[in-house]
């Protein structure tokens, strides 16, 4: 990484619907002009779509707006453009370093560095706002809070 640009952090979960855009929006934020925060997701399950809409409504009564978010796949440019590479659970953890050439790649690591942020896909509401304050809890561990 250049010390005259942004670290680059990609948040990766399994579809790119829900925990990592709102991770990549929280360490936006809370980042501010030290980063650039990218997300995507193991499967292609939604790409090109929207987050999760009842993810949308709790981001935003957070702070955090996911409107214009749009899902896509990881890739090898996307792998290539980031500088660490954060995995929302474990089981996406182990399918990155699959992906990633560990000799050049970028730092690949957990969220929450010793556990998953748990998903709450088909949960119910409450599931989504323990997500947010899961992952606002874990944003200092990568980011300077601004």
């Amino acid at each position: 990484m250049s010390a005259d640009r942004a670290r680059r952090i990609l948040t990766v979960c399994m579809g790119c619907h829900c925990r990592a855009p709102l991770a990549a929006a929280v360490l936006a934020a809370r980042g501010g002009d030290a980063v650039e925060v990218r997300s995507a997701g193991i499967r292609d399950w939604h790409v090109g779509r929207g987050a999760h809409p009842v993810m949308v409504e709790v981001a935003a009564e957070h702070g955090y707006d996911l409107s214009a978010h749009r899902g896509i796949q990881v890739s090898k440019e996307i792998l290539a453009w980031a500088d660490v590479v954060l995995a929302m659970d474990a089981r996406v953890l182990e399918a990155l370093r699959g992906l990633v050439d560990r000799e050049s790649g970028p730092e690949v690591a957990l969220y929450l560095g010793d556990r998953d942020v748990p998903d709450p896909w088909e949960k119910p509401r409450d599931a989504f706002t323990e997500c947010v304050t899961t992952v606002e809890a874990g944003a200092h561990q990568h980011v300077a809070l601004t």
